[in-house]
């Protein structure tokens, strides 16, 4: 079977110069998830875990990438099922969601079957959608993240707003919002997660599947939120309740389910300019 195409002006691999991703996690009724699955991805099952109970998950990256050119930051929102290729059902281990988070799944046929993709990039839109086939849109965003140059704290806010491609691929942004997303990890133990490669699964217009892994070099941090006293950790809140994305996510997660698990990636600094210090000097005349 022939790869699939790579079309100018993009290459492959894209290499991330640095990343930064928080995902939230939720254990759901398998019934509306499948039919979601069936309308974006036919070729795909979704997976079943604890209870029969398919897996969902909303996942916010923040990444830099350097070009011949120059550099370019984007930000996006993945809103995905955790699914495999239909085919392939014997090759799957039987897993907790405890286990699939921290890597247990080899195969890697476990992936992310993206049902919407927000970005802020015009040109990462278009690669998503020709290179992946991702159901990728314009959207922006306004974030809080726990940084080396920020207060301490393990504490992820994420809002994203509706924004449209204007002349020139220029991203023109909008005031309303879509969703909200926090995730207040303070305090909590981190796991190290080996999930890398993530399989991320797409669906091209002449219905082909494709499956596109993607390498961190790292492990993730996964956190375990499934005891009731971790249930206020994380909150979403959808606000364009009639947009696509808005009906997918409450026809899956109902009213306010709460999250099973959240897993974070952050680069680590490559440099630090340090504080500067006095040199004794001379007295002048």
């Amino acid at each position: 079977m022939p790869l699939p195409p790579v079309p100018d002006p993009f290459r492959l691999p894209f290499h991330y110069g640095a990343l930064h991703q928080v995902g939230i996690d939720w254990l759901v009724d398998p019934d509306p998830v499948r039919k979601l699955l069936a309308a974006h991805h036919p070729d795909l099952t979704a997976a079943a875990f604890e209870d029969g109970r398919a897996l969902v998950s909303l996942n916010y990256q923040l990444y830099f990438a350097q070009y011949a050119f120059g550099g370019g930051i984007t930000q996006e929102i993945e809103f995905n099922i955790i699914a495999f290729p239909s085919d392939e059902g014997g090759r799957l281990p039987q897993l907790t969601y405890a286990q699939y988070a921290q890597g247990w799944d080899q195969t890697k046929l476990l992936g992310i079957a993206r049902i919407h993709v927000l970005c802020d990039n015009p040109f990462a839109i278009r690669a998503g959608r020709e290179l992946y086939a991702e159901p990728k849109h314009p959207g922006w965003f306004e974030v809080g993240l726990p940084s080396l140059n920020g207060p301490a704290g393990e504490i992820w806010t994420v809002r994203c707003k509706t924004a449209t491609i204007g002349p020139d691929d220029t991203l023109e942004k909008d005031t309303r919002p879509l969703l909200d997303v926090t995730a207040e990890l303070d305090g909590l133990t981190a796991v190290a997660a080996s999930s890398a490669p993530v399989t991320g699964y797409g669906t091209d217009r002449e219905g082909r599947l494709l499956a596109g892994p993607m390498n961190v070099y790292q492990p993730y941090r996964w956190y375990d939120l499934a005891t009731p006293e971790h249930s206020g950790r994380t909150r979403l809140a959808v606000h364009a309740a009639d947009s696509d994305l808005g009906r997918d996510i409450s026809a899956v997660l109902g009213a306010g389910a709460p999250a099973v698990g959240a897993w974070t990636y952050q680069s680590p600094p490559v440099a630090a300019h340090t504080r500067p210090y006095y040199l004794p000097t001379r007295p002048r005349p």
